[in-house]
């Protein structure tokens, strides 16, 4: 019988020991032992799947993976220190010098660091895209045009791509389709059932969701995640055996979490619409979002981040930050405490004015991730924040 997602996260986990254990062990181990000559020989030839050192695998590691596949629906993964460490491994694992990506331009400030600074070094180049103009897309693909990547909803922005339509792009011109899923979590969100052909996450945001752990995964084709196990494994970005313990006990409760962040963020997003000190407000579950109707085709819900921007610029910014009493002022997402951030000099500082104004972040806008705190307290503190 087929599981549900939720039974999914829960009841996947490694075999139990001699101890008959009800929960996973942690596997604080540095390497594993053999039984003799042989044993050794043939597992580093790779004759037989066991585990030989923990920068190449491990029992905790293993089990995240093999929970985050279940919900991607994906064929295998690789679980990294960071979510930079899963978007830098995945895509140095796939590129050779000489190779484009074309990227959405609305991505994460240190992936567009990564595609400026330090690709360029390789000799690998990229173009960016508009997310609402994937009429475009063709135009920029050349022959040495290998990647197509993207995420969505986009950070800090929370705007939407439609997945479907650039799955059909990617096959179209047999380019790896790369979507960043995490601020939809696999939980609201399934790219590869779009066509994508890995799906990565940093796992310090929805999946730890109390702010503990850094942690990345990529997930996907079995193929493409054999060249990027190639690589982590001789570059050594793996995760941590204890990191990757609390990530997959944290799974059990990703859906009752984001359950409860999607109805706050909504219930926040309504409340700002209405307010007269707020220009204008993005949430993929509002009806005035322009990919509304995108949004509700390919996520369960809308996430748990929400923008705006304050009425009056960047004094009227820096005032609402200086009021805030019970959000914290923080870089991270998908806590379960609620989280304010100014992007324009924080995550996407790096950019530079016209990058920013490219990719919609203004002087004034703030990105809200919504916790698990009581909605009214919520809205509360953003009320008198704004006042």
């Amino acid at each position: 019988m087929e599981k549900k997602f939720e039974t999914n996260a829960v009841r996947t986990q490694l075999e139990r020991t001699q101890y008959l254990e009800h929960s996973t062990p942690m596997y604080l181990t540095s390497s594993f032992v053999f039984e003799d000559a042989e044993d050794m020989r043939a597992s580093f030839a790779e004759e037989k799947e066991r585990n030989i050192y923990s920068r190449y695998s491990n029992p905790n590691s293993s089990e995240f993976i093999r929970k985050v596949c279940q919900m991607e629906g994906a064929e295998d993964g690789f679980a990294f220190a960071s979510g930079m460490a899963a978007v830098f491994s995945t895509l140095a694992a796939l590129l050779d010098s000489g190779d484009h990506i074309l990227s959405a331009r609305s991505i994460f400030g240190s992936t567009h660091s990564l595609f400026n600074n330090f690709f360029p070094k390789w000799n690998i180049t990229h173009s960016y895209f508009k997310i609402d103009e994937l009429d475009s897309i063709e135009s920029l693909i050349t022959p040495k045009t290998k990647v197509v990547y993207a995420e969505t909803p986009t950070n800090p922005g929370v705007d939407v791509l439609d997945l479907e339509a650039l799955g059909k792009i990617a096959k179209k011109h047999n380019l790896i389709m790369i979507i960043d899923n995490c601020f939809a979590s696999p939980y609201l969100q399934q790219p590869i059932k779009f066509g994508a052909d890995l799906v990565i996450h940093s796992g310090t945001k929805l999946m730890d969701g109390q702010g503990r752990v850094l942690a990345g995964i990529t997930v996907g084709s079995k193929n493409l995640v054999e060249r990027v196990y190639r690589f982590s494994r001789i570059t050594g970005p793996a995760l941590s055996p204890f990191n990757a313990w609390v990530l997959s006990k944290s799974l059990e409760t990703l859906a009752l979490r984001v359950d409860r962040h999607c109805e706050n963020a909504l219930k926040l997003a309504e409340f700002l619409e209405g307010n007269e000190k707020v220009n204008w407000v993005r949430y993929p579950f509002l009806k005035s979002h322009p990919k509304y109707e995108i949004a509700k085709k390919q996520m369960k819900a809308g996430g748990c981040v929400v923008a705006f921007e304050v009425k009056g610029g960047l004094e009227a910014g820096q005032k609402f930050f200086d009021s805030i009493k019970l959000l914290s002022l923080s870089a991270n997402l998908g806590d379960s405490r609620s989280i304010v951030t100014h992007p324009a000099s924080t995550t996407h500082s790096k950019l530079s004015v016209d990058e920013r104004a490219q990719t919609g972040i203004t002087d004034g806008m703030v990105r809200v991730s919504v916790g698990l705190e009581h909605v009214d307290d919520i809205i509360a503190d953003v009320k008198q924040a704004l006042g």
